[in-house]
């Protein structure tokens, strides 16, 4: 696929990841919602897809020929809505329904209810087999050449689903598909070397007969070049490995796994807001 590259505009991507970040916080302080940090690490990766990297348009979200973004890490589903709602996908205001009785923002993505989602996911491991299946389906219908990534969690690589699909994209040279691991260190409870050694995981998917890199994922810059970079040449499907800081740009979450169950108090919002520069 030929295809222009832009030059990103970094500080327009750091702005937006700071708003993403200011509501993310604010709703699970409305909702007491869990999963606070692990939705700040994955901000830079979202602003750097959703404003730079992805072909969309949010008034056609089921367009065939867009490209697909699969939250694979759907404990994060805070982080998608909220950069579905600011792209345009659906009302800002249906942010402040997020986690409440009746509501279509549900805890985890739910399917087809609504624009922008493009699969179900909260079981961890279950949204690279999807991005398997849609980007091989991409690749033989030549007259709709999407792309498909699939954003993980470094806990999700525990599961042997993820290694199985990453096994079929190589054997199937789906050139179209990219990983990105949000590589924040922390699981629920431990950190993620604790529960199952991880590392060197750059390493691994390349054994596995990707194409890896190893990268800074909040160096939003670079990541929205790679993001756009897909296909990159090398006939192989692309794991970017982006090592991130779970909480990022809230010094009292940054690296605090407290805050992967705990809400934000009124005030702990508000000097939040304060650290992003949103007042």
């Amino acid at each position: 696929m030929n295809m222009v590259l832009r030059e990103p505009n970094a500080e327009m991507l750091r702005r937006k990841a700071a708003e993403l970040r200011g509501r993310v916080v604010l709703m699970s302080h409305q909702a007491q919602s869990a999963h606070l940090a692990s939705s700040l690490s994955c901000c830079d990766v979202l602003a750097a897809a959703y404003w730079h990297a992805l072909r969309i348009e949010p008034s056609k979200p089921n367009d065939p020929t867009r490209d697909r973004f699969i939250l694979s890490k759907g404990h994060a589903a805070m982080a998608i809505y909220t950069t579905l709602a600011f792209r345009g996908f659906f009302p800002v205001e249906k942010l402040d329904t997020y986690n409440q009785d009746g509501g279509q923002l549900a805890e985890h993505p739910p399917a087809n209810l609504l624009p922008g989602i493009e699969a179900a996911t909260g079981s961890l491991g279950h949204g690279l087999p999807i991005g398997c299946g849609i980007a091989l389906s991409g690749r033989i219908n030549k007259a709709q050449p999407y792309r498909v990534y699939a954003l993980l969690s470094d806990g999700e690589c525990n599961e042997g689903s993820v290694w199985e699909a990453a096994m079929f994209a190589a054997a199937q040279k789906l050139e179209n598909l990219c990983v990105i691991v949000d590589y924040n260190k922390w699981q629920a409870t431990a950190r993620s070397n604790e529960t199952l050694q991880l590392a060197p995981l750059r390493e691994k998917w390349e054994s596995f007969g990707w194409d890896a890199i190893e990268i800074d994922g909040h160096d939003v810059g670079l990541l929205a070049k790679l993001l756009s970079n897909i296909p990159n040449g090398s006939g192989k499907p692309v794991a970017i490995v982006a090592h991130t800081v779970k909480g990022k740009g809230v010094s009292f979450m940054e690296d605090d796994n407290n805050w992967h169950y705990r809400a934000p108090t009124a005030a702990e919002v508000e000097a939040a807001h304060k650290e992003l520069g949103l007042i």
